[in-house]
């Protein structure tokens, strides 16, 4: 066991700095303990790690059910226990620069109010690119649900058990040759489609170019260029791998009309997104993110999202 301690310049929330790596509850690569620590499995650089971190004298904050403290204690197991605790500040926002977002829209007050509350939001970045594209792949064309158990029933079967004492089921992702060799009917009995199944081994062939991508631009085009990969799926990795705060997950089922109805009032299309967006250019996935955490949502009415949508992502 290797352990750290490191204060951020920054009253943190563990839940608004780790909750986007988390895929539904029960997720096996994530998990919160009674009192607020969280437990998290990487395959790293330098094999399989497992890292617990919790917060001293953390209090009740505005996050979703986290705490909020100003020192971060960090234990690690395995392999990959020095590179965790290496990375732990990447992981939790150290890299992200706010100095130029300013949540100024002169109506509503939506961002405003959102920026107030959740004044420990940083985008924090893994460096696992393959971590985050396999769970991104599985989200295309279905609901979250959906593909949430096909990710744990994936990593129940594939995933190695996690180091150290970590709790009960809790797996490490695995290799990228274990993907290219799963069968098709495990494919089949996780519920994820052909398509899906082949993009996934297609970039677990490449995982080694994705992995040495230099900044997020890299990524981008590296992962446009695989087939089943669009600019929905880059983006949603480049947020978590890179921690991107420009990434625009567009092609969402959901964010345009958050976004429209925020910021303007109204539905929006992803173009109309776009342009709403705009003038926070830089900074457009932190103002999605805060408007997911504090915005606005249009009345619900009309059809739900089906359980398989056919947009390409």
């Amino acid at each position: 066991m290797r352990e750290r301690e490191w204060c951020p310049p920054w009253p943190i929330d563990l839940a608004l700095a780790l909750d986007p790596h988390r895929r539904g509850t029960g997720d096996p690569t994530l998990r919160t303990a009674p009192g607020g620590a969280v437990w998290r499995t990487s395959r790293t650089p330098d094999g399989p790690g497992t890292l617990r971190v919790a917060l001293v004298g953390g209090r009740a904050g505005g996050g979703a059910g986290g705490l909020v403290g100003s020192r971060v204690t960090a234990a690690a197991w395995g392999p990959g226990a020095e590179w965790m605790l290496e990375t732990l500040p990447a992981l939790l926002g150290d890299g992200d620069d706010v100095s130029g977002f300013v949540p100024g829209h002169d109506w509503p007050t939506v961002l405003r109010n959102a920026a107030r509350r959740y004044p420990g939001l940083r985008i924090g970045r893994t460096s696992r690119v393959l971590e985050a594209l396999v769970p991104a792949v599985l989200e295309q064309k279905v609901v979250s649900t959906e593909a949430w158990r096909a990710w744990r029933w994936l990593l129940g079967r594939y995933g190695e058990p996690a180091p150290g004492p970590a709790p009960e089921g809790m797996r490490v992702f695995p290799e990228p040759e274990v993907w290219r060799s799963i069968p098709s009917w495990d494919w089949h009995r996780a519920g994820a489609e052909a398509v899906r199944a082949r993009t996934i081994a297609n970039a677990a062939r490449h995982a080694g170019k994705l992995e040495a991508a230099g900044g997020s631009a890299d990524a981008d085009r590296l992962l446009r260029a695989l087939p089943g990969i669009g600019v929905w799926t880059s983006a949603e990795v480049r947020q978590r791998s890179h921690g991107d705060a420009d990434a625009v997950s567009v092609g969402d089922f959901h964010l345009p009309s958050l976004v429209g109805w925020s910021l303007s009032g109204e539905r929006a299309d992803d173009a109309r997104m776009l342009r709403l967006l705009a003038p926070y250019r830089g900074h457009r996935h932190r103002v999605s993110r805060l408007l997911g955490l504090g915005g606005v949502r249009p009345p619900a009415r009309g059809p739900r999202m089906p359980v398989r949508d056919y947009r390409s992502f």
